[in-house]
Parts: structure tokens; sequence; C-alpha cells
């Protein structure tokens, strides 16, 4: 069978091992098994979220809400922006796909950093776009102004925190760029990590209704997957001016989201407390991984997300590590496919951290 010619050159996204293939591949028990690849929240869902699943269970013969009220109305009163500026997407990711079929195709082109989260440019290929890149792995904002002045992209990615570097943009120097860029350029920036960059440093925080009310050609992508908690649960939203959410929304399927998930998020967004709880646990916790870099001479990549990105030099190989670590049960997210010698690691327990210290620490010294 002849498929479009355009998936030749997009390769396949390879999201981080689930433990149950672990299990299945070298006998280890689940329990033993400690997953620190897909940057989930180590604290689980808030028991507010749980217990909406739970309840909403005995209607998974209806088909959902699809007005998703509830939640744009929980959402509007959060980030203080009206229903006709929210839209609601099974995931982010499925926003970030909207935004690219409603504004790329084959004559576009697309600007992203160098080393960014892959599906920007699965998505944008899928149009027959253009992709441009920047040279520097981190957001480099006077080369993506270079490229953009030069070639003038019809969308502009700005990962803020990045994924799966965890380097992390000023909002001033954002807003600075944001400036030279013309209306009809669609710039999305996706906040998926925004609620551990800002409880880190404020400088870091993007506003939703800030954004959008100053640049009107921008979207805001935020997620329920990260800090909330509800990574099973497959649910994001996007924050930008009516006009935006009225072409986006003509993309989006009839029941995208399910019962259950709008039932979650909408209780885990009132639970604020437990995000305060989940940031701290994060901000503890990073320190043990910069202490640990430090002490044995590892580089990393200061973080402002829920991860850290520890970079290596031959003789070391993250693919070596990585398979290590996996052998003993212990899943991290290996950066090879970026083209970097460098593991990804999601912050997790104190527990779940120091047996990845102790498993590392049993790599290098037999090297």
């Amino acid at each position: 069978m002849t498929f479009n010619s355009i998936l030749d050159t997009i390769q396949t996204y390879e999201a981080g091992k689930p433990i149950e293939l672990v299990v299945r591949e070298f006998g280890i028990a689940p329990q033993d098994i400690v997953k620190l690849a897909s940057n989930e929240n180590p604290l689980g869902a808030s028991k507010k979220a749980i217990e909406a699943i739970t309840n909403n269970a005995r209607n998974a013969h209806l088909y959902p809400d699809d007005s998703m009220f509830a939640l744009k109305e929980g959402l509007s009163q959060h980030f203080n922006v009206s229903q006709q500026e929210i839209i609601i997407g099974s995931g982010s990711d499925q926003i970030i796909e909207f935004c690219i079929h409603a504004k790329a195709h084959s004559n576009s082109k697309v600007l992203m950093a160098k080393i960014t989260f892959a599906m920007y440019e699965i998505y944008s290929k899928t149009t027959g776009a253009t992709i441009l890149k920047t040279q520097s792995q981190s957001h480099n904002l006077d080369e993506f102004l270079e490229i953009y002045k030069a070639h003038k992209p019809s969308v502009i990615f700005l990962c803020i925190p990045n994924n799966p570097l965890g380097d992390c943009l000023d909002k001033a120097e954002v807003f600075k760029f944001l400036k030279e860029i013309n209306n009809d350029t669609l710039v999305i920036i996706d906040g998926a990590y925004q609620e551990y960059a800002k409880a880190k440093d404020s400088k870091k925080a993007i506003c939703p209704k800030e954004l959008i009310n100053t640049f009107p050609n921008t979207i805001y992508l935020g997620t329920f997957s990260k800090a909330y908690g509800l990574g099973g649960m497959r649910i994001g939203y996007g924050i930008a001016k009516p006009n935006i959410i009225q072409a986006l929304s003509k993309l989006r399927p009839p029941f995208n989201i399910t019962t259950p998930s709008l039932a979650a998020a909408i209780e885990a967004l009132k639970d604020q407390e437990h995000i305060q709880k989940t940031t701290q646990n994060n901000l503890e916790q990073m320190a043990y991984y910069e202490s640990f870099a430090k002490e044995k001479g590892i580089n990393y990549i200061p973080s402002y997300a829920n991860f850290i990105t520890y970079l290596f030099e031959a003789p070391l190989n993250s693919s070596e590590i990585a398979d290590y670590l996996l052998k003993k049960g212990m899943i991290i997210r290996n950066l090879a496919s970026y083209g970097l010698n460098a593991i990804r690691i999601t912050i997790g327990t104190k527990n779940q951290n120091e047996k990845f210290f102790t498993l590392l620490n049993e790599f290098l010294e037999q090297k």
C-alpha cells in the first residue's frame, strides 16, 4: 500500500518506556520498577481528582458533555479569561496539532529551537511546511529573531520551559521578542511545565491573560498531565483570542475528552494545595540531583521543569547508561534520539531518587 510520501521524512516519536514493557522484557516485578522517564507527578493526582474519576465511572456508557462548560468555567476563573478564549484538547499535544493544521501548509515555514519537543516538527512536516531551527540547543531569541526576519515563518514555537532540556526564558525577554513579530504569525507558547518554572523563579511566569491581551497572535498551551498528575487522562487546554479559538475549534473532533477526564481536571484545578506540595517536592529533590552531578563531575542543564538533563562526555555513553539502568528496573529517558549524549531524569520521590543515585553510581564505578 502506498502512503503519503511526506511520512518518509518523519521519524516515529518514541515515548518513555512503560513499566509493563520492562516487566515483560526483564521479568522484574512491577513494584521493583521505578519510572523516571515521562515527567509524571511522583505524588500522583489529587485525591479529589481520583474520587471524581471513581464517581464518574458509572457514566462510561454516556457521551461526555461536549461543551465542556464546567472545565472551561474553572479555567476561566483560574486564569481570569473568558470561556470564548479557551479550547480543550486530548492533552495539549492535540492542540499543537490543531494549531499546525489551522496555520501551516506546503508553502509555509515553522520555526522552533534546535532541540525541543519532537511533536512540533512531526506535526509540521505532515503539512509539507519547511522546518526552520536555531543553531543553539537552548532557546536563543536573537537567533529566533534573525531567522524570523529572514524567512517570515507562519508559526513559531516557544517551549517555556523547554522539553527535553529544562532551560527557560524569562517573561521579559519573551515579550520583547514578541513585539518584533507580525500579527499574522501564530506564536505558540507551550507552558506545559509553567507550574514548576514560576514556583522556582517568578521571572519565568507567563500569565496567559496578559500574553494574549498584549499579543493577540499568541496562544498559551497548558496541560493537566504534569504538575496536576493526570497524564493518563489526556487533557490539556489552549488560551487565545476568540478568533484563534474559533479557527482551532473547526478541527476539534466531537467528544475528544472523556467524562472521567473532564471530572478529574475540574477537581484537580480546584486543589491548588496539591500543586503547591508537588512543586515544593520538585524544588527540594532537584537540589539533590544538582549536588550529585557536581560531586560526580557530570554536566547538567539548570532546570525549571520537573526533570533534569545530565550531559555526558566520552567514554561515558548515554545509551549504555540508559540500558544499564533499565535492566535494573530504573526507566529514564535517553536523549540519543535528539543527537545528545545525555539522559533526562524526571524528579521523583526521595526514595525513587535515591535508587537512581545508587544505580548510576554503580555504573560510574565500573568505568
